[in-house]
């Protein structure tokens, strides 16, 4: 995807010698490719604070504030524990046997 985008771009800026309005079409593809292109379509993750590999609040970054990483941590908390307890509520048999190792 990468070669098709330098390749566009690089056929637009040619072109562009005689009409000026390629050269800004050529910034445009290139904007569009660094904002939405590398992240594989999907900005959301990347954005979100609990997302792996992105710094959060502790790790010096410009996160949310306290309470709301707070209240995220805990709604993960919550869910997961409903989770857990769906799971030795539908498989009784497998959870015990989880718990006897």
């Amino acid at each position: 995807m990468g070669t098709l985008i330098i390749s566009a771009t690089a056929i637009l800026v040619v072109m562009g010698f005689s009409n000026h309005t390629l050269w800004l079409a050529a910034v445009a593809v290139l904007f569009l490719y660094v904002r939405y292109g590398r992240t594989g379509g999907s900005t959301s993750a990347a954005s979100s604070p609990g997302a792996p590999g992105t710094p959060g609040p502790a790790a010096g970054g410009s996160g949310a504030r306290p309470d709301s990483s707070y209240r995220a941590y805990r709604d993960r908390r919550d869910r997961q524990a409903r989770w857990e307890r769906r799971y030795r509520r539908e498989r009784p048999l497998e959870s015990r046997r989880q718990e006897r190792k």
